[in-house]
């Protein structure tokens, strides 16, 4: 029997190759760029509503902004570092300059360090010394207990709800406001915001999740129940919180009417995720929650007293 023709190398069937990422590119990643806007939208919020009656200092915002941004940065080049190990097993972060080998590790420390200690010293500096201990207080729940607690329990997502709704009490404080009621209903509203939103991004990527050894309360839930019912629990946990503004006076009825109407809105779509149990409805609601936010947002600024 004949043997048959090798295929030449160059007609070897391959993969398209994908572009490298330059540098810059490493790092917006690395530092997780495009997620901490929400962080630096937060914080400037924060320091709007502190200003209100007050003359605006732009160079004091400016400075809590950069600071703010500065530590930020920081500690998710730290968060990276510590889940090198669990990035490569996930499809959507395995191309991280980190488990891609793209980045030293010794370098993203570097970076990290340098930002988050150049973030606490602005603050310190130039803004206030609360406005630095919080961000100090952010970085520390953050990179020392939230990420390594994604391995170990799915009470993981309610700690890392604590620093996603600090940043917004740092502009206040930032501002010269004080930590009173209205500081704990801007971090209240924050961290209930943030729990529906991750809990639909954990259920979409479950599978991704479970493969990798995180602990979340997606895990195991292929019906979507379990976290549709979560979702539903924080939505009108928000709504209810939401009332606190307008019955303490320091927002209008606008916001008494509409901020908890918005909640009640996120808490059907979480509902009517519970009886689909789809990704189109735990997208749905996802995609509501990104409205949520910049929609109550300015609401608040709207009504705020």
């Amino acid at each position: 029997m004949a043997e048959e023709t090798p295929v030449p190398p160059a007609e070897e069937p391959h993969e398209p190759l994908l572009p490298v990422p330059g540098l810059r590119q490493d790092l917006a990643v690395l530092m997780k760029v495009r997620l901490n806007v929400f962080v630096l939208i937060t914080a400037f919020f924060g320091y709007l509503l502190a200003s209100r009656g007050h003359a605006f200092d732009w160079m004091r915002m400016l400075n809590t902004l950069l600071g703010t941004a500065a530590a930020a940065f920081g500690s998710a080049a730290f968060n990276q570092l510590m889940e090198i190990d669990l990035d490569k097993r996930m499809r959507r972060t395995a191309n991280r300059p980190l488990p891609a080998d793209r980045m030293d590790p010794m370098v993203a420390f570097g970076v990290g360090w340098v930002l988050s200690a150049f973030g606490i010293l602005h603050l310190a500096t130039l803004v206030n010394g609360l406005a630095a201990t919080l961000t100090a207080a952010t970085i520390a729940i953050y990179v020392f207990v939230y990420t390594p607690l994604k391995r170990l329990s799915s009470t993981n997502t309610l700690v890392g709800a604590i620093p996603g709704a600090i940043p917004p009490v740092i502009g206040w404080v930032g501002a010269g406001g004080a930590l009173d009621w209205r500081a704990a209903f801007l971090f209240a509203l924050l961290f209930l915001w943030q729990l529906p939103h991750f809990v639909a991004i954990n259920w979409i990527c479950r599978e991704e999740y479970e493969q990798a050894g995180y602990k979340m309360w997606s895990n195991g839930d292929v019906s979507g129940k379990k976290s549709a019912l979560l979702s539903t629990i924080f939505a009108l946990m928000l709504a209810a919180i939401s009332l606190m503004p307008w019955v303490m006076g320091f927002a209008g009825w606008l916001w008494g009417v509409f901020g908890p109407l918005l909640a009640l809105l996120m808490a059907g779509l979480a509902w009517r995720f519970r009886a689909a149990g789809d990704r189109a409805s735990a997208r749905k609601l996802f995609f509501f929650t990104l409205i949520y936010l910049p929609a109550a947002l300015g609401l608040l600024a709207i009504a705020w007293r």
